[in-house]
């Protein structure tokens, strides 16, 4: 099994969080763009995901990548209601510096920072931790959030009393409870798959 790992013994993976752009470099081979079948596409659901490793390696489960994908598209990208786009990637960003996922945290922060325009706010959750002060609704988001990420029985009843006290609805707080259960997961996948490296000049 040990010899089937990828090892990079020249990778300087990064030890703090960031809002840059990183790669993530697979332990396990992905799957090589020529072996690729319709089968292998469909599960990409986007095609452009091809030049990824994580995506190539996830593909050789191709079935399992299609239901993660589109899960992962719903909740972050469908406009119907809920959470605002930025608030979603809050979550996001929330559960992966609570977890150590360093990639992950890096592509939802830039989300959280474009869409919400608060990017200091993004930085001061990154470098401070999920205990960092970032105004009341921010706040109430990043704590539900955190408290799922570490067991569901920690989200209790004053978390969501706490999210309708700063205008979640019904709807958004769905999106919460969703986005930061399917980062928690998406975490410990990465994070058991590969490693961060720094973004090739």
């Amino acid at each position: 099994m040990a010899d089937s790992l990828l090892t990079y013994p020249d990778n300087a993976p990064p030890v703090a969080f960031t809002q840059a752009q990183l790669e993530w470099l697979p332990w396990l081979a992905p799957l090589p763009e020529d072996e690729f079948t319709e089968r292998h596409q469909a599960g990409l659901v986007d095609a452009s995901r091809i030049k990824s490793p994580y995506f190539r390696l996830l593909a050789r489960d191709p079935d399992i990548l299609a239901a993660r994908t589109r899960t992962d598209k719903d909740i972050f990208y469908n406009p119907e209601a809920g959470l605002p786009r930025a608030e979603r990637e809050l979550a996001a960003t929330a559960v992966s510096r609570h977890n150590g996922c360093i990639f992950c945290a890096s592509v939802h922060a830039r989300f959280a920072a474009h869409f919400s325009q608060r990017g200091e706010d993004v930085q001061r959750l990154l470098d401070e931790g999920t205990g960092a002060e970032l105004g009341p609704r921010w706040n109430a988001i990043v704590a539900a959030a955190v408290a799922l990420s570490d067991t569901p029985a920690r989200l209790d009843a004053a978390h969501i009393e706490r999210l309708r006290e700063v205008g979640l609805d019904d709807d958004a707080i769905s999106d919460v409870i969703h986005g930061a259960a399917f980062f928690h997961w998406a975490n410990r996948l990465m994070l058991s798959l590969g490693e961060p490296a720094p973004a090739v000049a």
